[in-house]
């Protein structure tokens, strides 16, 4: 057997926000990795994936690595800011220590470690990369909603909301079940969209999903004006 000459990278979906939806996997890599990398917004701010796990991860024992990922459309400080993160992370697994990524939801669907890790694949290809997957908002948001996403031939769609209306309309009228992420940025005008479509009342809105600010409106008229967090989802099942 070949003698290990650097660390693993763990990407470990922790769930969208109930402590007690972490997999039994990504709790055994939380407790055997020596770093604990974990995504803020900002220097100085908190961690939404890290206050999930907060519970089951002693920074006394642990290097506590945080990562800011900047909310902005600078392309040169988006490049630079990543830039810094790939070098911090690869430091520590040239060292030969693994570190595990904490992201909410899964690591695989919309989660900052894809670019992160392809980033660190295309610069340190000896470097292992091993992805842990995690309960998605999609899926806890429909368990709260007691929704059924798809059942049988009907066809659901997985969508960030924007405001190009027309593509945002077209995704209504092609699929049975339609999952807006990132909904709050564009809240009116989806809600617009929908009573013009009569699809109003098929539609329900989840914010911060199982965790203990989560929000739940099924009349989405109540939302007009609103302002809500950003971990907020919308759900449309049609009726079939």
């Amino acid at each position: 057997m070949s003698e290990r000459v650097t660390g693993t990278l763990y990407g470990i979906g922790v769930g969208p926000g109930d402590p007690e939806l972490l997999t039994i996997k990504g709790y055994r890599y939380l407790k055997e990795c020596r770093v604990i990398a974990y995504p803020k917004k900002r220097m100085g701010g908190r961690s939404y994936a890290l206050d999930i796990v907060e519970l089951y991860v002693d920074p006394n024992e642990k290097t506590m690595l945080g990562l800011v990922f900047p909310m902005t459309k600078d392309q040169e400080q988006l490049d630079a800011e990543w830039s810094r993160t790939v070098d911090e992370v690869s430091a520590h697994l040239l060292a030969q220590r693994d570190v595990a990524f904490v992201t909410e939801g899964d690591p695989m669907l919309y989660s900052t470690f894809i670019h992160m890790a392809r980033l660190l694949q295309e610069r340190f290809k000896e470097i292992p990369i091993v992805t842990v997957p995690g309960i998605s908002s999609v899926n806890a948001a429909a368990s709260k909603l007691n929704v059924p996403l798809a059942d049988g031939d009907e066809v659901v769609a997985i969508v960030p909301a924007t405001d190009d209306i027309e593509a945002m309309r077209s995704r209504l009228a092609d699929h049975d079940c339609i999952v807006f992420l990132k909904v709050a940025k564009v809240l009116d005008p989806m809600i617009a969209l929908l009573e013009e479509m009569n699809l109003t009342d098929s539609a329900m809105v989840v914010t911060k999903v199982t965790s203990s600010e989560e929000g739940i409106w099924r009349n989405v008229r109540d939302l007009k004006g609103a302002e809500l967090n950003y971990l907020t989802l919308m759900v449309v099942k049609k009726a079939c």
